[in-house]
């Protein structure tokens, strides 16, 4: 096949109307180093936790025989069953013991004695979060919006769980991951969603799941259950509980797939005796599989082989009759199918519409998309489609594989094989945006970027930007493990380690907009300045129109006190993205340096709308306010700091003198009384509570004027002797 005859990406495909909208939707102390490191810091996750029970919850031939997957269920028992959806979190489809035996899963192989196996299920990304809401919507990336994690869905997106929860059912998910925790959207719909970690924890093994799910079973009765448990176990790094990490000494990552069927086994057997007199339906699924070396990529995120795309899916339940499909379908589909068992039947799913459905003969092309390179590195975007076991993946030039007699994708028959009309029309039609400004970001600590990133998630949250002569991710496959670590350690803030890994890097890719930006911050922040201003006019020149290049630069003038540089770019990044956040951060301490209290105030109202759970935020702004003398203004923002801290809130002294100052003795009382004795400001709260006990008449107040006196030091004394509250009232 020639060039010229490549299928296109669909770059300039239109949303539709309800697609588009979907799809578009720190700190007086804070140093100006650190706002410049939240700015560029990327973002996603995972560190292996030992085994453990959490304590607290939060808040889950070619079609096949003749036979395969006919429903014997009656159409009552179909239509209200309890259902159980297992994910299974990087999980080759070759690498479990029906496929291949390379690991021992005695579970999920009688699961597929008794149930459909999908040998040719796919996933739409490989990457976790993105694939999880595929699941739940029903939809590719391009349609949800969701390419990467530590992005968060659109409230609007209809999930799963919403719908079945209207429709009557119980709904409860634990999840394993933090890249699937609630802040990222997929809790919509969930009675009950324990993602709880154990503190500083970025995931929870299979046991403690199954433990948390078992438990929460055990309390049902009555209406039909949608419940969704996810595994994460198989997730680099790979570290087996024993005996599963003796017996798979040269490849744990077998031996977390392993120890996940075991408690799988578990967790299906007390779900079917549960639900056993109402029908039930299981599905199991993974989210992406894992590279393991397979064409250069020995993790997950960055191509699209059949290691990391093909997953395992399985189902089973009452009155489905076991079968092996090898009819290609995609993870997308267990919405539909889930859909046409519990509300309506649709065929859009594995199985046909009706009370007794048989498998879908349903043969559409299957797509997927592999963005990370090309959002992160500007690299060719890379899109697959699959049908009837012809693979082609575009990404600038096109592959072409013969799954039936080459599985492993060894032989490229681009060129000689021709791509029949239906896969050229889906590639084709394949939206890719080239000029995105990203997903919709969730506004994560620093904790939690380091978490993610323990997990080799390390995302770049700016702008995409395709390089010119952009390269194939697969040709790029040298550079992958710098890529991670330099990110890894960025995140970490070694600099000067991330520095030489990140040198190497453009040695071989000078053109990487991410590598360049993030080296500029770490010799911004080693205090090396000409060669970070070098690198951010490398920047410029390979992205001129760039918000990025003009944030990241303005961020590097503030730390070296150029204000009126910073405040150009600052102000200009703001009026292209009025929501960003560190960019409003930056400006506020511009606005702070000039004197300019209320335009700092303004801006800090911005930036509390947009991250409005942040206690240092509304604290900078009580403060501000205080300072402007605005009274009320400043107990509202306390107030709010208050709410959030809780136990923890240590700014009893400045509230109780603001309420006083606006006549509410109650309350001043109250926060007053809190100052600890080892609180610096002790004295002042005991001058001020004497003032509200005087103006409350209180019987002891003027034991209180006397301790004050007593606890002051000598410029506080004067103001007590002046205090005409206090006349008349003997201090020694």
């Amino acid at each position: 096949m020639d060039q010229s005859d490549s299928p296109k990406l669909g770059t300039a495909t239109p949303y539709p109307p309800h697609r588009r909208l979907a799809h578009q939707r720190m700190g007086i102390q804070r140093a100006v180093q650190a706002i410049l490191v939240a700015t560029i810091l990327s973002t996603a996750a995972c560190a292996k936790n030992s085994p453990e029970t959490a304590s607290s919850e939060a808040g889950s031939s070619e079609a096949g025989s003749s036979e395969a997957g006919s429903s014997e269920a009656d159409s009552s028992e179909a239509g209200r069953p309890s259902i159980l959806l297992i994910t299974l979190d990087t999980t080759r489809a070759d690498s479990l013991g029906y496929a291949s035996g390379a690991a021992k899963t005695p579970h999920l192989d009688a699961l597929v004695a008794r149930g459909v196996q999908f040998s040719q299920a796919y996933s739409t990304v490989p990457t976790t979060l993105p694939a999880h809401i595929s699941m739940m919507t029903g939809q590719y990336p391009s349609e949800h919006g969701i390419h990467e994690n530590a992005r968060t869905l659109d409230d609007h997106q209809p999930l799963i769980a919403e719908q079945l929860q209207h429709h009557g059912y119980t709904t409860a998910a634990f999840v394993s991951g933090l890249p699937l925790s609630r802040q990222f959207g997929l809790a919509r719909g969930f009675d009950h969603y324990d993602d709880h970690f154990g503190i500083n924890r970025n995931e929870r093994n299979a046991g403690a799941t199954t433990d948390r799910a078992l438990a929460f079973l055990e309390r049902q009765s009555g209406s039909s259950i949608f419940l969704w448990v996810h595994y994460f176990d198989p997730h680099h790094p790979y570290e087996p509980p024993e005996p599963f990490r003796s017996r798979y000494p040269k490849d744990p990552y077998l031996g977390e797939i392993a120890y996940m069927d075991q408690e799988l086994g578990r967790l299906t057997s007390a779900f079917e005796n549960h639900a056993d007199s109402d029908g039930f339906r299981l599905i199991i699924a993974g989210d992406h599989g894992e590279g393991l070396g397979d064409h250069g990529e020995t993790f997950h995120g960055n191509l699209l082989y059949q290691g990391v795309m093909r997953v395992p899916m399985i189902v089973v339940g009452s009155g489905i009759k076991a079968g092996h499909h090898e009819k290609t379908v995609s993870i997308r589909q267990i919405f539909a199918t889930l859909r046409s068992w519990a509300i309506e039947p649709t065929s859009e799913g594995l199985f046909d519409a009706g009370p007794n459905p048989n498998l879908s003969n349903s043969a559409a092309p299957v797509l997927a998309e592999a963005l990370k390179p090309f959002r992160q590195y500007g690299w060719q975007p890379q899109v697959m489609a699959v049908h009837d076991q012809i693979k082609v993946i575009q990404s600038g030039t096109v592959e072409v594989y013969d799954l039936r007699t080459d599985p492993t994708e060894s032989t490229d028959l681009a060129g000689q094989l021709e791509i029949g009309a239906e896969l050229r029309e889906a590639l084709r039609a394949y939206p890719v945006e080239l000029t995105s400004g990203g997903d919709q970001t969730t506004e994560l600590s620093s904790q939690d970027r380091q978490r993610l990133a323990s997990l080799g998630y390390v995302d770049w949250q700016g702008q995409a930007v395709l390089q010119q002569d952009a390269p194939s991710a697969r040709a790029m496959t040298d550079l992958f493990e710098d890529l991670d670590r330099g990110s890894g350690l960025f995140v970490q803030e070694r600099y000067d380690d991330a520095i030489p890994v990140f040198e190497r890097v453009l040695e071989h890719d000078p053109n990487n907009l991410m590598v360049n930006l993030r080296l500029a911050v770490a010799h911004s922040i080693a205090g090396r300045d000409q060669r970070a201003l070098d690198l951010f006019d490398r920047a410029r020149q390979i992205a001129p129109w760039s918000i990025d290049v003009r944030h990241y630069q303005g961020m590097h003038y503030l730390r070296d006190g150029h204000w009126q540089e910073a405040e150009a770019l600052l102000a200009s990044v703001l009026t292209q993205m009025p929501r960003r956040l560190p960019a409003l951060e930056g400006l506020t301490q511009i606005r702070r340096r000039q004197g300019d209290l209320p335009g700092a105030a303004a801006l800090l109202e911005r930036i509390v709308a947009l991250a409005n759970d942040s206690v240092p935020r509304w604290l900078e702004l009580a403060q501000i306010r205080m300072a402007m003398g605005h009274t009320s203004g400043a107990i509202e923002a306390f107030e709010q700091a208050q709410s959030l801290a809780g136990d923890t809130f240590s700014h009893h002294l400045e509230l109780g003198v603001l309420y006083l100052a606006d006549h509410q003795l109650e309350a001043a009382r109250n926060s007053l009384d809190q100052v600890r004795s080892s609180h610096p400001g002790y004295p002042m709260a005991l001058f001020k509570r004497a003032q509200v006990s005087v103006l409350a008449n209180e019987p002891d107040r003027n034991e209180r004027i006397r301790l004050a006196y007593r606890r002051a030091d000598p410029d506080l004394r004067q103001l007590i002797e002046n205090e005409t509250l206090f006349r008349g009232v003997s201090l020694d």
